[in-house]
């Protein structure tokens, strides 16, 4: 790999030598495995008397097991690889050690490093940001500048565009993911807050039967008629290959992982055309969905000094710039947003850094995937027209209502 991480990782690991240890890690498999490994292999090269042990599993696979490890207390695990929507369950049964005061420094932004932090304890932190996922909006300027059209700024102003792109049926105006579940929520999202509503309130109540969720739904199903036929079974795959392609001239959603090949002449047909920004907003400022992976200690764990010491280790700048330019992994801290390699490689990077600082986590519940999975479900009914938007979220309402009392 690449020998400026060793010199760097020198330095830091100089600055917090802890007593020799095992370190068992419960981490992601796939590319986030492969870029857990670098991170794990960097560390133990310059703390060669610590042993470090990476258990990586899948994503639903890595969730029951740390819940498991943390109800019987096995204190088996010393790090942990959490998704955002995790934590409100991981802070509430005191699963996880707070970490000391000078984990946090002015580098990392906000709104990801403020995740991993605990409001009904003062804000103690309790997990470090290692993986900065934001949801981007993506716009074809050549597209739009041979219609005469400007940067959209509102969603209104998405809708109008698009209806004007797709008028010349050489293109479509906009590609969306509509699958229901996850992807079809994940897109919805931004939109919903964009027209300034939400899922539930700051207190968990559900609340989804306003005039602006109203808007927002009824926007977001006016987007099918500028899609590709076949939209409601859209994916990441068809998502990325309509923007590479040209075939769509906007995306309302895209992730870090989606872009890069955009730029790429072997892959894509639109290599400069495409720009990423945050997604519009039609009222108040955008509102970027988080999807923010983090680094936490167990309770249990019997080696909080070492966890510690390796989540700075992993979450630091020398590291994070490693990730981003080896494994594609959207850092989480402001210098390597801004670092001359990496923009030189991610053109977009300083854009996608401005949608962090704004960005918006997915509502602080413990049973968000349950609460997504209805939303899921009543969206995709409205997009099908088996229902209106209002019939729509009236019972998404009543459903997430029960959900969130119990």
């Amino acid at each position: 790999m690449i020998k400026r991480t060793l010199l760097a990782a020198a330095v830091l690991a100089s600055s917090i030598s802890v007593t020799a240890a095992e370190l068992v890690i419960a981490s992601r498999d796939s590319s986030y495995g492969n870029a857990m490994q670098f991170i794990a292999d960097e560390y133990q090269k310059v703390n060669p008397e610590t042993k470090v042990t990476l258990v990586k599993r899948p994503s639903n696979g890595l969730y029951e097991s740390i819940v498991l490890v943390s109800r019987e207390k096995t204190g088996q695990y010393d790090v942990v690889f959490l998704d955002d929507t995790w934590a409100p369950e991981f802070f509430s049964n005191n699963w996880l050690a707070p970490l000391s005061n000078n984990v946090a420094d002015s580098d990392f932004i906000q709104a990801p490093f403020s995740v991993g932090q605990d409001s009904a304890k003062e804000n103690a932190t309790y997990a470090l940001p290692l993986v900065g996922n934001v949801a981007m909006f993506a716009w074809n300027k050549k597209s739009f500048e041979a219609h005469n059209l400007s940067e959209p700024k509102t969603w209104s102003d998405v809708l109008d565009a698009a209806k004007t792109i797709n008028a010349d049926k050489d293109q479509n105006g906009l590609v969306y993911r509509g699958v229901k579940g996850n992807p079809i929520v994940t897109g919805f999202l931004p939109i919903l807050w964009g027209y300034g509503a939400d899922v539930v309130d700051d207190k968990g109540n559900a609340t989804l039967n306003t005039p602006e969720a109203k808007q927002a739904l009824e926007t977001f199903l006016s987007m099918k008629q500028y899609a590709p036929r076949g939209v409601d079974v859209y994916n990441a795959d068809e998502v990325r290959d309509s923007l590479q392609k040209g075939t769509a001239a906007m995306a309302i959603e895209v992730w870090p992982a989606w872009v890069p090949n955009l730029d790429n002449p072997e892959l894509s047909s639109v290599v400069g055309d495409m720009e990423i920004k945050a997604p519009p907003a039609e009222v108040g400022e955008p509102a970027p969905m988080l999807g923010i992976w983090q680094l936490a200690i167990p309770a249990e764990s019997n080696n909080k000094a070492e966890a510690e010491a390796f989540l700075k280790f992993a979450t630091s700048a020398e590291i994070q710039k490693s990730l981003a330019l080896d494994f594609g992994m959207p850092p989480t801290r402001e210098s390597v947003y801004h670092d001359a390699d990496v923009v030189a490689k991610y053109r977009w990077y300083p854009q996608q850094a401005e949608a962090l600082k704004t960005g918006k986590a997915r509502p602080r519940i413990q049973n968000w995937a349950e609460v997504e999975s209805v939303l899921g479900d009543f969206l995709q009914m409205a997009m099908m027209d088996q229902m209106s938007a209002e019939q729509a979220l009236d019972q998404a309402q009543r459903r997430i209502s029960r959900i969130v009392k119990n």
